[in-house]
């Protein structure tokens, strides 16, 4: 006779799409998720000061555009959430500063709306913001699982985006529990998505890096452009570490959880081969004079997240306050190495190792 035991332990439920959002937000905002063993490698680099600029600081020009859409400064408010009531709310509150100062914006992974359309509309943005640049989300590996062409086009009609992010993080589905870990022949998905989807393709790391060596194999499979989102800032394998469901799984969070190449690294590797590919530099960028020197290396739009996700948590004025601190913090660094705009900047070489 087979007694079966009363210690099993019980079943855990699968999180759903939503939960994990929620779950997401508050491990980013709440726990010390950030990489402490790598940093960004922005801090082996030092601006040599300029002492007379002859410059107007009021003139100092930081337009740009990119994929061919104007901004008013080259800063990228970087995908983060959608999904949740919460994350609706962050989403207007980024959604009204990006338009005040004309700056690009990206939406976390829109997955949970084709799962759920009714919460397509916490991710709805454009008609706060009719004029600025607009990415829509979702990670690549959802091309093995069932999503295709329909599933894109659709994300990006939803969002009336400029562009779609397709979101490469293998690490992180491999701590994350149930993770989808099947990346096999992707790259061929990519290819047939970026021939057939309407608008341009971004492929971006969530934090691991992206190397030269994948930037051409990317690019070559017609992705137009490339977001390192290196290593140095929050670390999506902390980030399952926290949701961990097993001792394993909790393991492998801990021991990955300084993995990737740094944000500097990238930058300087793919411009190396890659000179005229449109690039974002994200990754641990925390103030205005970490996105100079992302710029001076050779982005030529710079995204921060975390910083973003905490002044909108707070209050409206501590958005608008970050807001004009970046602007106004590169701003001063052009000035004072005697560059009036930001081509200037990446042709000056006033950027050097310390």
């Amino acid at each position: 006779m087979t007694v079966e035991s009363s210690f099993a332990p019980p079943a855990i439920p699968v999180p759903t799409t939503q939960t994990r959002k929620a779950e997401h937000l508050r491990i980013c905002l709440e726990e010390d998720v950030q990489c402490q063993a790598v940093t960004t490698g922005l801090e082996r680099y030092r601006f040599q000061h300029c002492c007379l600029p002859e410059l107007n600081l009021a003139e100092v020009d930081l337009r740009t555009e990119f994929l061919g859409k104007p901004l008013g400064a080259p800063f990228l408010i970087s995908s983060m959430t959608g999904g949740t009531e919460q994350a609706k709310l962050i989403n207007q509150r980024l959604a009204a500063i990006a338009q005040t100062h004309r700056l690009a914006m990206g939406v976390g992974s829109q997955r949970v709306a084709v799962e759920t359309p009714q919460l397509a509309d916490t991710f709805q943005v454009r008609s706060l913001a009719p004029d600025i640049l607009l990415f829509a989300n979702l990670g690549a590996v959802q091309l093995n699982y069932g999503y295709g062409l329909a599933e894109a086009r659709q994300l990006v009609d939803w969002l009336e985006a400029d562009a779609l992010i397709l979101h490469l993080n293998p690490l992180q589905e491999c701590i994350q529990p149930d993770g989808d870990t099947n990346f096999r022949g992707l790259l061929d998905k990519i290819a047939q998505l970026c021939q057939q989807l309407p608008v341009p393709v971004i492929a971006k790391e969530v934090g691991n890096g992206i190397s030269a060596q994948m930037a051409q194999q990317l690019l070559a499979a017609g992705v137009q452009a490339i977001d390192v989102a290196g290593a140095g800032g929050t670390s999506w394998a902390k980030v399952e570490r926290e949701r961990a469901t097993t001792p394993l799984q909790r393991r492998l969070g801990q021991t990955f959880g300084d993995w990737g190449i740094p944000t500097a690294d990238c930058i300087t590797q793919i411009r190396a081969i890659l000179p005229t590919v449109p690039l974002i530099a994200s990754g641990g960028l925390r103030n205005g004079l970490d996105a100079a020197k992302a710029i001076a290396l050779g982005a030529d739009l710079v995204g921060l997240a975390r910083p973003f996700l905490q002044a909108a948590c707070e209050s409206e004025a501590a958005l608008v306050f970050l807001a004009e601190a970046l602007i106004a913090e590169l701003r001063v660094t052009l000035f004072c190495t005697g560059n009036g705009t930001l081509v200037a900047l990446q042709q000056s070489r006033s950027l050097s190792l310390c």
